[in-house]
């Protein structure tokens, strides 16, 4: 008794034993702040909802920032049918299962086994043809004496949540695809009904143009430039029109149905342009992107495969174990007469010829390839993030110029008509001021689509989810709404 509770304690020992190092994260030395904070509007980082995420689509509701419950219908259209999303779902599920998979191999693995033999040499013997029935079952299992098979779980698990959190990020760029997208429609479409007001005013004004030639009040030059600029107002139509059916198709392929017409909210003009968001210290808001916290379990993964690798190179013990019966006829099969054994098998790589180390090298440079893409995506991060700050402050900037040019373009615009109808300026004059006018409105839906679209990236840039406490619950009740009503 005291040699098998000591042979148990020396196994426990072993099985305590882990090869290879654990992870312990990296320090990557962020700085505190982000430079392009000063001048945008934000939201306390104390006020910020920062508990670990659940990948679920409630708490990524920051879309409904915007206000728009047509944009809204749309992201929560495509979460249910985008094929990419629906690809995403499945490729978490074969992960949960390769984990379950790789834990199995903490168990014993059990077996039945029958066989049916006819001849003279049966048993190591040879006598009279006879028949020898044989029914069993064993038992293998391997003792995880290096802890190869605690780094191949650990690797597992660590590829699971990497799995998730890249489906997460599908998510979000999900959001943002459709988002962009449905922006960008606005936009087109808001032009499309400025060229078309443009192109009509055109043409009634080369129509005037035309019958004070007749009536040889102006030059033919006068009516050959409103001709001019009446077809280049018109030429605008056509490809805004081509825009719109480009982006409708676009739109319907993400939200996973028939290409066709797309419904639109808010006009461009009646959107939200100034929308709060979180200052907090880069790597705690970066901890939060999905594309960040999977690199890191793909380092986690792969130190892991490392450890298992180490392990390979160290002696190897498993148990095995038969029980059974044995007959020479059907009949004659009884538990009386059993047989069985019991064993032990320990493998130790002697010699050869460096594979298992080199082996441990490949996986080695594995996990260096690995940690450099992690540390690639923090800094790739941080500037994506400071890069859309400066955008969106600059955009606004932008923004407030073009309004003021758009103002005094249409004033100018005005006057300038007034003048040429009453003979003071020339028809030159009034084509300029009606094409500036017409650039500057063309111009400002540029601008306030780019300035949504931005924001939107920025939202993903941050990991998405971020509310504040008023947003935070606004967003629960809405949840709980879409729940009760499906």
């Amino acid at each position: 008794m005291k040699k098998v509770l000591y042979i148990l304690l020396v196994l426990a020992a072993f099985t305590a034993c882990r090869s290879g190092k654990n992870y312990s994260g990296v320090d990557l030395n962020q700085p505190l702040s982000f430079k392009q904070l000063d001048t945008l509007k934000t939201v306390s980082y104390d006020s910020i909802n920062t508990q670990e995420i659940a990948i679920d689509t409630a708490d990524i509701r920051w879309w409904k920032l915007f206000k728009d419950p047509v944009l809204d219908t749309l992201i929560r259209e495509a979460f249910a049918n985008n094929r990419d999303a629906l690809i995403a779902a499945e490729n978490v599920l074969q992960a949960r299962y390769v984990l379950k998979i790789q834990n199995a191999d903490f168990l014993p693995k059990f077996s039945a086994n029958g066989q049916v033999n006819r001849g003279n040499f049966l048993l190591n013997t040879v006598g009279p043809t006879s028949n020898t029935i044989i029914g069993s079952a064993g038992v293998y299992w391997e003792i995880d004496l290096w802890g190869k098979l605690r780094r191949l779980s650990e690797s597992a698990k660590a590829d699971l949540m990497a799995t998730e959190y890249g489906y997460r990020g599908i998510m979000i760029s999900l959001i943002t695809e459709v988002a962009t997208n449905y922006f960008d429609l606005l936009r087109a479409r808001s032009q499309y009904e400025i060229s078309k007001r443009n192109a009509r005013s055109r043409d009634s004004m080369t129509q005037i143009i035309q019958a004070r030639y007749d009536k040889g009040i102006v030059p033919m030059i006068d009516v050959d430039q409103a001709k001019i600029q009446y077809t280049i107002a018109a030429g605008a139509v056509p490809q805004y029109e081509r825009q719109i059916v480009q982006l409708e198709n676009s739109l319907s392929f993400l939200l996973g149905r028939h290409i066709g017409s797309i419904e639109i909210g808010m006009p461009l003009a009646d959107q939200d342009y100034d929308i709060s968001f979180p200052v907090a210290p880069p790597i705690e808001l970066l901890s939060r992107r999905p594309d960040v916290i999977q690199a890191e379990y793909d380092v986690i993964a792969q130190n892991a495969l490392t450890g298992a690798a180490k392990a390979n190179r160290l002696p190897s013990l498993s148990l095995n174990g038969l029980v059974g019966v044995a007959a020479p006829s059907f009949s004659a099969l009884s538990l009386g007469n059993p047989l069985w054994s019991i064993g032990g098998e320990l493998v130790a790589p002697l010699f050869n010829w460096g594979q298992l180390r080199r082996q441990v090298d490949i996986e080695d440079s594995r996990t260096y390839q690995a940690l450099y893409r992690y540390q690639n995506s923090v800094f790739g991060a941080i500037a994506e993030v400071e890069n859309l700050l400066a955008t969106i402050r600059t955009t606004k900037e932008e923004i407030e110029i073009a309004n003021e040019r758009r103002r005094a373009a249409l004033e100018a615009q005005f006057l300038s008509r007034e003048r040429y109808d009453k003979g003071v300026t020339s028809y030159l004059e009034f084509l300029e001021q009606q094409r500036q006018a017409f650039d500057a409105e063309l111009l400002l839906e540029n601008l306030r689509s780019e300035l949504l679209s931005n924001y939107v990236r920025l939202y993903k840039a941050l990991g998405g989810g971020w509310l504040n406490e008023a947003e935070e619950q606004a967003s629960k009740e809405s949840a709980a709404q879409e729940n009760q009503t499906n």
